[in-house]
């Protein structure tokens, strides 16, 4: 569990260090002028940008709010993803093709894998209800297919019912 919650932790930090790691492997490695106008103007942005979309996604998804933690589908697609994106920093002449192929067919893996949990999760969750206890400040989640989310919230506390008024169409009704 503790190796779901450091990948949950590293997400955001990841979108800063790795860029950062590609342009400090240019210098380091040397690689040219050509090497540094990729990694100035392709590799840092959608590295930064990739890394913030999928941290996004992955903490969208109320299984990781929930757990903290992220999947183990996760841990395996960002290894492989920023391992090969590290191994891109050492801008190795005979294998740099392969390696930034790698890297973008594992982004895009991993990005759709990520779609697909978010779906599935959100999907699970079906018609839920969100209810907050207002002596502990603590939410809950009700509802399943088996019984409706009212009669199981009510059972469980005071439930406040939010209902909209109005018709469709029409913005904003007053109240």
């Amino acid at each position: 569990m503790w190796i779901r919650r450091a990948f949950f932790s590293w997400l955001f930090p990841a979108a800063l260090v790795l860029p950062l790691w590609l342009f400090i492997g240019w210098g380091v490695f040397q690689a040219g002028g050509w090497a540094f106008l990729w990694v100035l103007f392709v590799a840092l942005p959608s590295v930064l940008v990739g890394e913030l979309a999928l941290a996004f996604l992955v903490r969208a998804r109320p299984t990781v709010r929930e757990e903290r933690a992220v999947s183990w589908r996760d841990v395996l697609g960002f290894t492989v993803w920023h391992g090969l994106t590290i191994a891109l920093g050492f801008f190795p002449k005979d294998a740099f093709g392969w390696l930034l192929t790698g890297t973008i067919v594992a982004f895009l893996g991993l990005f759709w894998s990520t779609l697909w949990q978010l779906w599935k999760d959100v999907a699970e969750r079906g018609r839920a209800a969100f209810v907050v206890d207002a002596d502990t400040m603590r939410g809950t989640v009700y509802g399943d297919q088996g019984q409706p989310v009212r009669e199981r919230a009510s059972r469980n506390g005071d439930v406040i019912v939010i209902t909209e008024t109005g018709q469709t169409g029409e913005g904003r009704s007053p109240h």
